[in-house]
């Protein structure tokens, strides 16, 4: 059975080349909303951090309808740490929009999502979108993307994928590069005809690859996927399978509730056939991978290999002389359970306990993927310690030591080119590529991951706030050495109390500061960064003494620097191996990990021995 009126695709891309701009337009020209309802821009960023930040964490489910065909559309993450999303919905669809922007062209997470819709064999269209801008290139990106197709293997029918030229923003698409075109029927009609539809036999037992796992607290875990054969009913009982565990036994559940996706909308439904994409809950313990089988064939599908996380860092129970002033969730058994439950969603992330009771080891995919997570935790009212990250090494077949190691692409311009590449040299880079795009190098090196701790914030500082990085995790290479990346040290208060603008005054010669006026601080927080290396301990808190033989004029007025903002992925990427983040719902501080200053100054003074 070939279901004509269904399409499965999913939008692919490289982070911030509008992927949910785009989705937004198809779903108004769909017909997913009334004619005079009120919209919000990338209405399928639906979580907070996701609209502040501008990107898409999650990979989310919607839907449109165009000449009696329904199309579901699946918006993924562009970027490189949360490339597990992309990994495991490209197994609930048939074909890719594989976007491309019109100026930059393909990059690092561009060839990352392709490589994995062509193994897959998927069917790729090819979008340039943002035509509009004026610096697109329009002839050089359709030769740099067949370039692309080349390099990754396509088959014959791959490099013939067709392209269409779109504006996510002006919601229109055209075949053709010298046209901008009315709206997006170009692109729907070339989904229709080049994507192929579902096929499956509906009168074979139930098979359905559960893609994506939800959670909600009336009904708990809540499984995605796509019915490969069969045909699924409410109250249904089923068999939950898994390729990869053999010798587990079939769990026998129930469909509890079914839902298909209608626009932004969970629809409920009584049944669902092949190709269809639903969300079902009942079946407990039902985690990402599991088939979903009828009792007389538990017969499970293979799942997508998940790339391993290469990054890690201590979460930990905040012991600090503010604890539990701020955060509701603060004991370690309320931390355990939380991240646990994260592993639930999100299958690049592992969990495990630590060395003591109260701390935990959390991996992921990168810098971001970490600093996401704690960032949710913060927000729902956790209170709690983080470390600086660690790469995660691994032993090659030969007893070597290995490491990862990520490919960059730098844009620059001209005059930036030389301190870059000073500092990339520096940090063990190896220069792959470099050429000139207009009055800007392109320049692509191999780096090692913990090499680039701490580098983003020189590199905005380098390049005047005018240069772009992107990464992309290449794999694992020989162990290239120790390496210093952070030249300077930390300003450290060995007093508690609250900061005065006279002590501030004459700290902020030593350095730049973190805090402000006013602010509560302890024994062993960081206030501030020394341009040396070293620490070095100040009493923010002092008071001016008063004298007895005063005159109006005697105070000299004390102008303050403003403080560095220390965002929580700054923190992460500043902190040292002896320096912690203490997270909690109101403040996001600094601090050592031995708080007392004679306890950490006996500590560092053995390490020197």
């Amino acid at each position: 059975m070939i279901r004509e009126d269904l399409r499965n695709i999913a939008i692919i891309a490289h982070v911030d080349h509008g992927k949910t701009t785009l989705v937004d337009e198809m779903l108004k020209q769909g017909g997913a909303y009334r004619e005079n309802q009120a919209t919000s821009e990338r209405v399928m960023d639906s979580g907070d951090i996701e609209k502040e930040r501008g990107i898409t964490i999650l990979a989310k489910n919607t839907s449109i309808h165009y000449n009696d065909v329904k199309i579901n559309i699946i918006d993924t993450p562009g970027h490189a740490d949360f490339g597990g999303e992309v990994e495991r919905i490209l197994k609930m669809v048939n074909g890719v929009l594989l976007l491309v922007d019109a100026a930059e062209g393909p990059m690092p997470q561009t060839r990352f999502v392709l490589e994995r819709a062509l193994e897959l064999g998927h069917r790729v269209i090819v979008v340039i979108n943002k035509i509009d801008r004026p610096d697109a290139r329009l002839d050089e990106v359709q030769d740099e993307v067949l370039e692309l197709l080349m390099e990754l293997d396509a088959t014959d029918e791959q490099l013939d994928s067709p392209m269409v030229f779109c504006s996510g923003r002006a919601g229109t698409a055209s075949l053709s590069a010298d046209t901008q075109g009315k709206d997006l029927v170009p692109l729907f009609e070339k989904i229709i005809d080049y994507i192929p539809a579902p096929e499956g036999e509906p009168d074979e037992p139930l098979q359905l690859l559960v893609s994506s796992i939800d959670y909600n607290d009336f009904v708990g875990r809540i499984g995605i996927g796509r019915i490969e054969r069969g045909t699924i009913r409410q109250n249904q009982d089923v068999l939950i399978t898994n390729y990869h565990d053999s010798e587990g036994a079939p769990v026998r559940t129930r469909i509890v509730s079914l839902y298909q996706f209608e626009a932004l909308r969970r629809e409920p439904c009584e049944t669902a056939k092949v190709g269809d994409i639903v969300c079902f809950s009942g079946a407990e313990n039902i985690t990402i991978g599991d088939t979903i089988c009828a009792p007389a064939d538990p017969t499970p599908l293979p799942f997508v290999k998940i790339s391993e996380p290469v990054m890690e860092v201590t979460v930990s129970v905040n012991d600090g002389p503010f604890a539990g002033r701020e955060g509701k969730l603060v004991t370690s058994r309320q931390i355990r359970q939380r991240l646990y439950r994260e592993t639930l969603k999100d299958v690049s992330l592992r969990v495990r306990d630590g060395e003591t009771a109260d701390s935990f080891l959390v991996a992921g995919r990168g810098e971001m993927h970490l600093s996401v997570l704690i960032e949710t935790m913060r927000r729902e009212g956790y209170e709690l310690l983080v470390s600086a990250p660690r790469v995660l090494y691994k032993t090659d077949e030969n007893g070597a030591k290995t490491e990862p190691a990520e490919r960059v692409i730098i844009d620059v311009p001209e005059t930036s080119q030389g301190a870059v590449m000073e500092k990339l040299g520096s940090r063990k880079g190896t220069l792959i590529d470099m050429r000139l795009n207009g009055n800007r190098m392109r320049i692509e090196y191999i780096v090692p991951a913990r090499c680039l701790f701490g580098y983003r914030s020189e590199f905005l500082t380098d390049t005047r706030g005018e240069g772009i990085l992107s990464s992309i995790f290449e794999g694992y290479i020989p162990y290239q050495g120790e390496i210093t990346t952070r030249f300077t040290g930390s300003l450290v208060a060995f007093s508690e109390g609250e900061a005065t603008s006279y002590a501030l005054y004459r700290a902020q010669d030593r350095g730049d500061l973190f805090i402000t006026v006013g602010a509560k601080v302890y024994e062993g927080m960081i206030i501030g960064e020394n341009p040396k290396p070293g620490n070095i301990e100040l009493n923010v808190c002092e008071q001016k003494h008063l004298t007895s033989i005063r005159s109006s004029g005697a105070d000299e007025k004390l102008i303050l620097t403003p403080p560095r903002d220390m965002s929580l992925e700054k923190a992460i990427e500043f902190i040292a191996a002896d320096e912690l983040v203490e997270v909690t719902p109101l403040n996001i501080r600094l601090r050592k990990r031995i708080l007392d200053t004679q306890l950490r100054k006996k500590a560092e003074a053995k390490l020197r021995k």
